[in-house]
C-alpha cells in the first residue's frame, strides 16, 4: 500500500456505515480505507463493556463486518492496547495514519489525546470527527460561559443551536486498498459468555444498522405520537428501545432527529417529548465531559458523607428481584433476562435501592453496567446521581417512590408484573402490587404463599422512607 494514499479508519462507537463523519471524510479526501475495530478493555478501566454490553457488542461488530463486506472492505478485530495495535497496523499497512469519531469518557479522553499526540510528532495524519452527539459538550455553555447543572436551561440553550444534518458518506468514491492486514476472529474475543443466557438475551435484541433504522422508522411512524403519555407504562410498547443502538453507534442523534423531522414528528406532543429525551442524553454526556469524577463521586460534595448502610444481603436480593416489591422485582427481572429495562422502572428501583434500602448509589449502577444492553457512563451515571439526589438536576432528597403507588399508576392491571414475576400471574389487580394486603382465600386462589413461593416485602414502606429521610437530613444542608 501506499502510505499517502491509505488511511486506518478506527471503528468504536460508531458501529455504523452511514452518518460517519470519520469515514466520511476519509473517502472525501481520497484515501483507501482499513477499517479496524480493537477491543481494549484496559483502557477502560473499571468501565470495560459489562456482560450483556458485550453480547449486544458482538452481535453489532458481526453486523458492521458484514456491512463493510459488502462494500469490499475487510474489518481488521484486534484484542489488547490500541496504542500499540495501532502502530502495528500503521506499519503493516504504511498507512498516512488513523481517523476516529470522538468519545467523552475521562479515561478515554486521555487515551486518545496520547495516542494522537504521539502519532503526529511521528509525522502521521490524525484526525477526530463527531458522530456520537448533537452538539460537542464544549459548545454549550452558560452566559458565563459555565457548564450546565439543570437541563431545562442547558436543553433551551441547545435548541437555540442550528442542528447539524447526518453526514452523508459518499460510498460512490469509495476506494478498496488493495491488500488487508490480518484480522482475529471475532468468536477469539471472548465477548460472549460460555453459558447460552446470551442467547436469551438475544432474543429480544436483532443487532444491526438496518434494524436500528427499522425500529426508528416503526417508532416514529406512529407510536411516538402518544409518547408522552405511553412513555410512562411498562406493560405496553411505548418506548423506542433505541438506547442501546445509540451507545454503540448503529445509528446516530443526528439520523433519529432528522427522521423525526421528515416524519413530521419533531413538533407534535409526542415526539418533542421524544426528543427531549435525546436531549437528556446529550445533558448526560455535558455533565460527565465537565465533571469527569462523577462516575465515581458524587457531583454535590456534601453526599460524599452520606451514611449508607451496606448490606451484601439487600443489594443481593434486589438485583435478583426478590424485594417482595412486585413492580421493583418486576423490573429487576426484565433487566436480567433482557439486558434492558423500562425508565420509569428503572426510576423506580434506583429509588427503592438507595432510599428504602440505604445503599450506594454507585452499587446500583455497577449493577446496571454489567446487566444492561445500554450500559452508557454518562447516561448511567446521571440517572443513578438523579435517584441518589447528589447529582445534576438531581431528585429532591425527599422524594421517595411508593412502589405500590408507582404500580397501580403505572400498570394498572399489573400487565408488567405478571409477565416478569409470573409466581403474582393469578393474582387479581387489586392486589398484584401489595399482595401481603391480600385475603388468605386470595392468595390461595392464586397459588401465592408469602414467604415461600413469593418473599414478604424486604422493608415496610413507611419505615423505609423514614428511614431514608432521616439519613438525608445528615447531609441535606
Amino acid at each position: 500500500m501506499e502510505s499517502e494514499k491509505t488511511i486506518l479508519l478506527w471503528f468504536r462507537k460508531d458501529l455504523r456505515i452511514q452518518d460517519n463523519s470519520a469515514f466520511a471524510q476519509a473517502i472525501e479526501m481520497g484515501y483507501s480505507i482499513v477499517p479496524v475495530f480493537i477491543l481494549d478493555e484496559d483502557a477502560e478501566g473499571q468501565w470495560k463493556p459489562g456482560g450483556a454490553s458485550k453480547v449486544f457488542l458482538h452481535e453489532a461488530i458481526a453486523s458492521l463486518e458484514k456491512d463493510l463486506a459488502a462494500l469490499g472492505l475487510a474489518l481488521v478485530v484486534r484484542k489488547g492496547s490500541s496504542d500499540k495495535i495501532l502502530e502495528e497496523l500503521l506499519k503493516e499497512t504504511a498507512a498516512a495514519g488513523v481517523f476516529w469519531n470522538r468519545r467523552y469518557e475521562p479515561r478515554i479522553i486521555r487515551r486518545d489525546s496520547e495516542i494522537k499526540k504521539r502519532l503526529k510528532e511521528a509525522g502521521k495524519v490524525v484526525e477526530s470527527f463527531n458522530s456520537s452527539l448533537l452538539w460537542e459538550p464544549w459548545e454549550v455553555a452558560t452566559q458565563q460561559g459555565k457548564p450546565f447543572q439543570v437541563f431545562t436551561p442547558f436543553w433551551k440553550n441547545a435548541g437555540s443551536r442550528s442542528m447539524r444534518e447526518p453526514v452523508q458518506v459518499d460510498l460512490e468514491n469509495l476506494l478498496i486498498p488493495k491488500s488487508s492486514p490480518r484480522s482475529d476472529s471475532l468468536e477469539s474475543m471472548g465477548l460472549l459468555p460460555e453459558l447460552d443466557w446470551g442467547e436469551k438475551l438475544l432474543a429480544r435484541w436483532e443487532v444491526s444498522e438496518e434494524a436500528a433504522h427499522k425500529k426508528a422508522s416503526d417508532f416514529l411512524s406512529g407510536p411516538v405520537s402518544a409518547y408522552d403519555t405511553d412513555r410512562d407504562f411498562p406493560g405496553i410498547d411505548g418506548t423506542s428501545s433505541l438506547s442501546a443502538y445509540l451507545h454503540w453507534g448503529l445509528i446516530g442523534p443526528r439520523q433519529v432527529w432528522s427522521l423525526a423531522v421528515r416524519k413530521e414528528q419533531a413538533h407534535t406532543q409526542g415526539g418533542k417529548t421524544f426528543l427531549s429525551e435525546i436531549g437528556w442524553r446529550e445533558f448526560a454526556y455535558h455533565v460527565l465531559y465537565h465533571f469527569p469524577q462523577t462516575p465515581e463521586r458524587p457531583l454535590r460534595d456534601k453526599y460524599a458523607e452520606f451514611p449508607w448502610e451496606v448490606s451484601v444481603d439487600s443489594q443481593k436480593k434486589w438485583e435478583s428481584g426478590e424485594t417482595g416489591y412486585p413492580i421493583v422485582d418486576a423490573g429487576m427481572r426484565q433487566l436480567y433476562s433482557e439486558g434492558w429495562m423500562h425508565n420509569r422502572v428503572r426510576m423506580i428501583v434506583a429509588s427503592f435501592l438507595v432510599k428504602h434500602l440505604l445503599q450506594p448509589w454507585n452499587a446500583g449502577a455497577k449493577w446496571f453496567w454489567d446487566c444492561l444492553v445500554d450500559a452508557d457512563l454518562a447516561s448511567n451515571t446521571l440517572g443513578w446521581q438523579w435517584s441518589g439526589g447528589c447529582g445534576a438536576d438531581a431528585a429532591p432528597y425527599f422524594r421517595v417512590f411508593n412502589p405500590m403507588t408507582q404500580g397501580k399508576k403505572f400498570d394498572p392491571e399489573g400487565l408488567y408484573v405478571k409477565k416478569y414475576v409470573p409466581e403474582l400471574k393469578h393474582l387479581s389487580k387489586s392486589y398484584i402490587h401489595e399482595p401481603w394486603e391480600a385475603p388468605d382465600d386470595e392468595l390461595e386462589k392464586a397459588g401465592v404463599e408469602l414467604g415461600e413461593t413469593y418473599p414478604f416485602p424486604m422493608i415496610e414502606h413507611k419505615e423505609g422512607r423514614e428511614r431514608a429521610l432521616a439519613a438525608f437530613e445528615l447531609v441535606k444542608g
